[in-house]
This record gives C-alpha cells, sequence and structure tokens, in this order.
C-alpha cells in the first residue's frame, strides 16, 4: 500500500475524538496525516471540546485536551493532498467563513479525492458548495444545511458510515470504528494481519 498524505481541517473546539481518533489511526497505518488551521503554524494548538450524548435534546459539550498541530496552514496546497478529513465539533462553523479554506475544500472535491467528514464536518462542505447531488451523513442538526447546499441527508444509526463515491459520512464520533475503515477503505488502504 502506498501511503496516502492526508489534509486535515481543525479549528478550537474541534470535537477531541473525532479530530485525535482519525489523526492516530491514519498515522498508525502509515499515512502522513497534515493537522492545520488557519492562522496558525506548526506547534501551535488548538483547543477541543468534548460532546457527549447524555439524554438531552443535543449533546453535551466539556472542555477536551489542547490538539498540536502539525504543519503550517499557510505553506498547504490542495494539489500536495490525496484526500481530506474534516472532523465535527464547533470549528466547521466558523472555518466555513475562510475562503482559503473554502478554496481548499472546492479543490481537493473538484479533483475527485477521497473526503472524510463526520458530525459537523458537513457544514464545511455544504458551504464550499460541494454537497451538491451528494448523499451525506452528518449529526442530525446539519441536515437543512446539507439539504440546501443540493445534498440529501442520509439518517443512520449514530455508530455507522455512509459511503457515496468518494465521500464518507458519520454521524458523530461513536461510528470511528465504521467511519474510518469506510475511508480506509476508499483510500485503498490494505491492512494485514
Amino acid at each position: 500500500m502506498a501511503a496516502k498524505k492526508i489534509l486535515m481541517l481543525v479549528g478550537d473546539y474541534v470535537e477531541d475524538y473525532e479530530v485525535m481518533v482519525p489523526f492516530q489511526a491514519l498515522s498508525m497505518v502509515g499515512h502522513v496525516v497534515h493537522a492545520v488551521c488557519p492562522g496558525k503554524s506548526a506547534g501551535q494548538s488548538v483547543r477541543t471540546a468534548i460532546h457527549d450524548f447524555e439524554g438531552d435534546q443535543t449533546y453535551s459539550e466539556k472542555p477536551g485536551h489542547n490538539f498540536a498541530l502539525n504543519f503550517d496552514f499557510a505553506a498547504v496546497r490542495a494539489e500536495d493532498y490525496d484526500a481530506l478529513v474534516v472532523p465535527g465539533g464547533r470549528a466547521p462553523e466558523y472555518l466555513r467563513l475562510n475562503p482559503e479554506v473554502i478554496a481548499l475544500v472546492q479543490a481537493i472535491a473538484q479533483a475527485g479525492k477521497p473526503i472524510a467528514a463526520i458530525c459537523h464536518g458537513a457544514q464545511l462542505l455544504a458551504a464550499a458548495g460541494v454537497l451538491e447531488e451528494r448523499e451525506c451523513s452528518a449529526y442530525p442538526a446539519c441536515a437543512p444545511e446539507v439539504g440546501l447546499a443540493g445534498g440529501r441527508y442520509v439518517e443512520i444509526p449514530v455508530d455507522q458510515a455512509h459511503v457515496d463515491g468518494n465521500l464518507v459520512t458519520a454521524p458523530a464520533w461513536p461510528a470511528h470504528p465504521a467511519w474510518l475503515a469506510a475511508f480506509l477503505k476508499v483510500l485503498g488502504t490494505r491492512i494485514e494481519l
């Protein structure tokens, strides 16, 4: 298997599990993951939030860890990457306001490269206009945005993932096993035991 170079777009209050688990898992199998944030450089960090499902009408939020960035946002060029990962949390809400971030997402999508988004990551994909006629799962509160962006929201259990060609999406971090397995398959990653 050839190692892939993967771009991970993050920002302050990204969901803790949704940034750390994919970063570690994709790195563990040999892929190179560049975690970047607009306005920040390698060695700096973003704050994370832990979202939990405790029976309320929506998730609860608690402070998470600081997540260290390992690449400079200013040095990112879409053509240098084989794939994109968009974690959820609150970061996509404001990352979608950044024209450079939107341009990166659009360039990667237009090149037909694999994209994995989880939870509120769909907000960034919707803002970039890359969900037109695509099926996409996300945290249920993002369903209206998926629809308004011309996509079709797919309601699935919180621990499942949905694949539409090169787009791999899931509702939230309980889907990590299914979501990451599906993304690795789309990437062409083979794990031999």
